[in-house]
């Protein structure tokens, strides 16, 4: 088959991109740097044109409210597309819990991104996966001085980004789901209990405080950002830190 991978310059985009390929299929990334203007339109006709199957990895550039324009055009302007080429499935990444988190505005964003795609009239996927380990150190980041970080004892059941791609690319290349697919890590650990294990790793003696007003995830109410019934990818975190 014939993918279209939006997005496929990225992190998760190329690795979907190189899997589709190794299974022989034919699989294209696009992204602005191929000349494809997901909020401008230029390019985004000819990028599907052909295509079986579209995936659309982009991601805003913000986490904030600018987010909501940016999946209410890019989709549009996908959607149309796809329509208009005779695209048979439409593939989309999203997140474990996202409907249950309307205090953040990402969130709410990537929940438009969904609701436009199922409205549409392409056949499609959605692929939901848990917090990527790949994004620990940023997350610890925006709450870390020279001595401590800050964390909520949010529940996370991080994935590594290889099992996310692999995961995309089986359910890209095979039939539409018409509705959602949940994957996740093996392991469910809190966001605090997470930042001491990556600190313990790295050899680095700064304390992490457990602070349920900080950061991104502090608005995030129970578990709702994990789900032990989700399709569990293999890879654990002490595994993935080694």
């Amino acid at each position: 088959m014939k993918f279209a991978v939006i997005g496929g310059t990225g992190m998760i985009g190329s690795q979907v991109v190189k899997n589709l390929n190794t299974a022989g299929h034919e699989a294209v990334p696009h992204s602005k740097s191929t000349g494809v203007d997901i909020i401008g339109g230029q390019g985004v006709d000819e990028a599907v044109a052909g295509a079986d199957v579209v995936v659309n990895l982009t991601n805003s550039p913000t986490f904030d409210e600018a987010s909501l324009a940016f999946f209410q055009t890019s989709m549009d302007n996908l959607v149309a597309a796809a329509g208009k080429g005779g695209v048979g499935h439409f593939v989309i990444l999203s997140i474990v819990g996202v409907d249950q988190v309307p205090e953040m505005d990402y969130y709410r964003a990537k929940v438009l991104q969904e609701k436009i795609l199922a409205a549409g009239p392409v056949p499609y996927s959605i692929v939901r996966a848990t917090q990527f380990m790949e994004f620990m150190d940023a997350t610890m980041s925006w709450t870390s001085d020279a001595d401590t970080v800050r964390l909520p004892a949010t529940p996370i059941q991080p994935i590594a980004a290889k099992d996310v791609a692999a995961a995309v690319a089986e359910v890209a290349a095979g039939a539409p789901l018409n509705g959602i697919r949940n994957i996740a890590g093996p392991d469910i650990f809190t966001l605090d209990e997470l930042g001491r294990i990556t600190l313990s790793h790295k050899g680095d003696n700064r304390t992490v405080v457990t602070d349920p007003t900080a950061g991104m995830f502090a608005v995030v109410k129970g578990d709702v950002l994990t789900d032990k019934d989700a399709h569990l990818a293999p890879t654990h975190y002490t595994d993935w830190l080694s």
